[in-house]
């Protein structure tokens, strides 16, 4: 169910389904577009800082992303804004991840009166409640149309 902007309110809460990442689409996701040696390589990673192979933030930010999409909670879909990102700790092969957002903020705009700016606060975590990625996006939102 897509929410309009009037419908949302701070301290809302969204879950969305889950994903389980594996080192196939590890090495196939940063081979593209991150291609460092701990991300492609399962013995370079086994000596480098992560002691195995991990998953490209841009890889996990990209799962994020689309299990925010998958799960329909804005009216318009997620229109970013801006957003800081921070990984605090590595997404392995096998790990199963699910997005938790909180709704921080709501600014209806002044300009433009059929929108606002929503911030939510999104963790990623992996099936042993490990947050592997906080993602705090400012997103537009549509109000209901009249």
């Amino acid at each position: 169910m897509s929410h309009y902007l009037d419908d949302l309110t701070v301290g809302q809460r969204f879950t969305t389904g889950t994903h389980r990442m594996d080192a196939a689409e590890i090495k196939r996701f940063a081979a593209e577009f991150d291609p460092q040696p701990f991300h492609t390589n399962e013995q370079a990673a086994k000596e480098s800082f992560f002691g195995g192979l991990a998953a490209s933030g841009w890889h996990v930010g990209s799962v994020t992303m689309r299990l925010l999409v998958d799960c329909g909670v804005l009216a318009g879909g997620m229109i970013g804004a801006g957003a800081e990102l921070r990984w605090p700790a590595p997404t392995r092969p096998g790990d199963v991840l699910q997005v938790t957002s909180e709704i921080t903020d709501i600014r209806p705009s002044r300009s433009k009166p059929d929108r606002g700016i929503v911030t939510l606060r999104s963790e990623t975590r992996n099936q042993d409640g490990t947050v592997v990625q906080v993602l705090v996006s400012k997103v537009v939102v549509l109000r209901r149309p009249v």
